[in-house]
């Protein structure tokens, strides 16, 4: 669905690129995330997938089509739901997404469906300007849907959310994968990705250090070994080695005969490897 190559900007006026000869693909279908610190330049990448930033160097294609040649017909096609949202607050939730679909040439005929997936259907008729900002984030996230594009841009989609309302908008982002559309992801949040993202990508400093999926990240600079808690008062932690543990004597005797408090493996967390790849911390 996207294709960069060697890909780069800088901004009028500076002499270091935000996005530094960067490649990378996203298949249809796929959710693909951007992970990166601030300033990494995940969203100066993304801006220019949207053309919201033009004069880049390298090439991009969208669905085969070389992006520079692309008419305002492909806004139809793609929803973007920034990362700071931006109503009119004199407008209602619902008339801040009535106007927003009269933009494009397919409109959701449900509305209040948009509304009730993110929990505000009962404030559809209040001014935004009342709105918290995690309403008005939810709001932000649905009014990218308003169209039923197929090429979704989501960036730090869950920020300032609690954790219900982050898993309502993580799950419609699960389906929205299921009814095949193409979700690019930039975050700071390796929860998220982890969660999420089929495949993700580092960037810092405008470069991009590794692309994979997070199962095989955290699994390749993981450790293989097993960590086993058990016992009814004291609880005692042991370590086995992976490899072998269906013929591991002490292994089997401790499960048959001890009760178990927990047994996890020891994969890497993907900011582990993010920082064991990069050198850098996502703040």
């Amino acid at each position: 669905m996207i294709q960069a190559t060697q890909l780069s900007y800088t901004y009028p006026g500076q002499n270091q690129a935000a996005v530094n000869n960067i490649s990378f693909t996203v298949n249809q279908g796929e959710i693909f995330g951007f992970l990166g610190p601030s300033g990494a330049g995940k969203s100066t990448t993304q801006k220019i997938l949207i053309r919201l930033l033009r004069g880049y160097q390298g090439n991009v294609s969208i669905d085969s089509k070389e992006l520079r040649s692309l008419s305002q017909d492909y806004y139809n096609q793609i929803g973007v739901g920034f990362e700071l949202p931006n109503h009119y607050p004199r407008l209602t939730a619902l008339e801040n997404l009535k106007f927003f679909a009269s933009f494009y040439r397919n409109k959701n005929a449900n509305l209040m469906q948009l509304l009730e997936k993110v929990g505000l259907h009962q404030e559809a008729d209040k001014p935004t300007s009342a709105f918290s900002k995690g309403m008005k984030m939810r709001l932000n996230f649905i009014r990218a849907l308003v169209h039923d594009p197929d090429l979704l841009f989501f960036d730090e989609p869950t920020s300032g959310l609690d954790p219900v309302n982050a898993r309502k908008l993580k799950n419609i982002i699960k389906d929205l994968r299921a009814q095949g559309k193409t979700i690019f992801l930039t975050t700071h949040n390796m929860h998220d990705a982890a969660e999420l993202c089929d495949r993700v990508a580092f960037i810092t400093q405008g470069k991009i250090s590794l692309t994979n999926s997070p199962d095989n990240l955290r699994r390749e600079h993981g450790t293989r070994k097993l960590t086993l808690e058990y016992g009814n008062g004291e609880i005692v932690s042991r370590e086995f080695p992976l490899d072998n543990l269906g013929e591991n004597a002490s292994f089997l005797n401790l499960i048959k005969n001890e009760y178990i408090q927990s047994i996890h493996s020891a994969d890497a967390s993907l900011e582990d490897v993010f920082i064991k790849t990069t050198g850098e911390r996502l703040v």
